[in-house]
């Protein structure tokens, strides 16, 4: 890769600042893809240890690379979220990662087939954690921000990503408690 190929790359992906999820941050404005990626790639590393087996460093770059997509098409919140807008992201990116130059193209390949696959130890921690990142962050926000289905969503989503593992599940139990906890304490306010 050239200096100038590997500038143009860093240039592409500084759009994922300007991308904005569905989710608020705790300061109450719009969080980015970038910031949601970041997040996600700190919790892969952190867990080093817990998962020894695993390759943590190819969980990491799977986190890092996992919504890079969205550059080419922008955020749709997982509940929005059809098979088409899958579909159209997965081409878009695609055909992204194939204007690349080797060996960046076929790493980049490979991380985005094992990703789709999601059978791999690395893919599965990735999308587990993927899915708390996002519960965490609401839990995290003004819950002034939720939408009406986010109090039901809050309790479901991931489940199935984070049964995995048991230490992933009780995470997520971990996570549940919070959510509920913060419905709980909206309630009363409102009494």
């Amino acid at each position: 890769m050239t200096p100038k190929e590997f500038l143009d790359i860093v240039h592409t992906c500084e759009g994922l600042k300007n991308v904005t999820r569905h989710c608020d941050t705790s300061a109450g404005r719009r969080e980015s893809v970038a910031e949601h990626c970041w997040r996600l790639s700190l919790m892969a590393a952190l867990l080093r240890e817990q998962f020894p087996g695993l390759d943590t460093d190819r969980v990491t770059e799977l986190c890092l690379v996992h919504d890079l997509g969205e550059l080419f098409t922008g955020d749709v919140p997982a509940f929005q979220k059809t098979e088409a807008d899958r579909a159209r992201e997965r081409a878009r990116f695609r055909d992204w990662v194939d204007a690349l130059p080797e060996p960046l193209r076929g790493r980049m390949s490979a991380l985005c087939a094992e990703l789709e696959a999601g059978q791999t130890g690395e893919a599965k921690l990735c999308r587990a954690l993927d899915r708390l990142e996002a519960l965490i962050q609401h839990n995290e926000a003004d819950i002034a921000s939720w939408l009406p289905l986010e109090y039901d969503l809050q309790q479901t989503y991931g489940l199935r990503d984070c049964a995995f593992d048991p230490w992933v599940n009780a995470l997520r139990q971990l996570v549940l408690k919070e959510s509920l906890d913060k419905i709980a304490g909206e309630a009363q306010k409102l009494e």
